[in-house]
């Protein structure tokens, strides 16, 4: 036997070998690294969805969600729902889209996928609602432009029918802006929610203790009361991401 193919078996015998053993040690990585994963939005399942009962005693309210209505025209429905719905905008649009990630009891209706969680909810000044969703909402869902757009058409009536300070909607997915939702829809826009959404409220300014009131100015009334300092119209959402802090290219 030529002495090459000596050297070529040798040289298979040993891939075989290392093979055998790396592929066990890179199948248990893989699956840690699934279940590491998993475990971190099932925990952010969990805190979310906690939002519901963030008010146990409050009154519930007729929610309106928007399942698929069954037809082939790829039209929604809307569902009415019983919910303790926040008055806090941001606390309240995680409710109505945990809600909708649920899903309705005929899963045959649902617009987006089962597995796809609801990472992060918070509202910028200007009314854009940023919803950071899973990798699933992209990966599970079918792709298909009619398909992609229905997943989007219920989360933005869903905020519209329930969360009226929402103008926009911008779909994050783990964090990042991607360019498709499944291959056809342009998620690098924003999609409108509301036309004429009700205003954001201002935060209400700080109090002024007694060592920090203003003298009164010369020539008011002795005992004259400070006229109150003016409210601030600024908001802050809790940590949002810097590029999106002024968001753009709205349609």
């Amino acid at each position: 036997m030529p002495r090459w193919r000596v050297w070529l078996i040798g040289m298979l015998v040993l891939a075989v070998i290392v093979a055998a053993i790396y592929f066990p040690i890179l199948k248990r990585r893989l699956r840690q690294a699934a279940q590491v994963q998993q475990q971190s939005e099932e925990q952010a399942r969990r805190e979310l969805t906690q939002s519901l009962a963030a008010n146990p005693g409050a009154p519930l309210v007729k929610a309106k969600l928007f399942w698929a209505s069954g037809a082939e025209d790829g039209s929604l429905t809307p569902v009415t729902v019983d919910l303790p719905l926040s008055k806090d905008p941001v606390l309240r649009g995680k409710q109505v889209l945990n809600t909708l990630l649920a899903g309705p009891v005929n899963t045959e209706l649902r617009t987006v996928p089962p597995d796809a969680v609801l990472l992060a909810f918070y509202l910028l000044p200007d009314g854009t609602a940023i919803a950071d969703f899973s990798e699933a909402l992209a990966t599970s869902i079918p792709s298909g432009i009619e398909s992609e757009q229905m997943a989007v058409d219920s989360l933005t009536k869903t905020l519209e029918a329930n969360v009226p300070q929402v103008r926009w909607l911008k779909i994050l997915i783990h964090g990042q802006e991607v360019d498709t939702l499944a291959g056809h829809l342009d998620l690098t826009r924003t999609f409108l929610v509301n036309a004429k959404p009700v205003p954001m409220l201002p935060a209400p300014a700080a109090p002024r203790g007694a060592a920090g009131a203003a003298a009164p100015a010369a020539g008011s009334p002795a005992g004259g009361k400070t006229p109150a300092p003016a409210q601030s119209n600024k908001l802050t959402p809790t940590n949002p991401p810097g590029k999106l802090a002024q968001p753009g290219g709205k349609p």
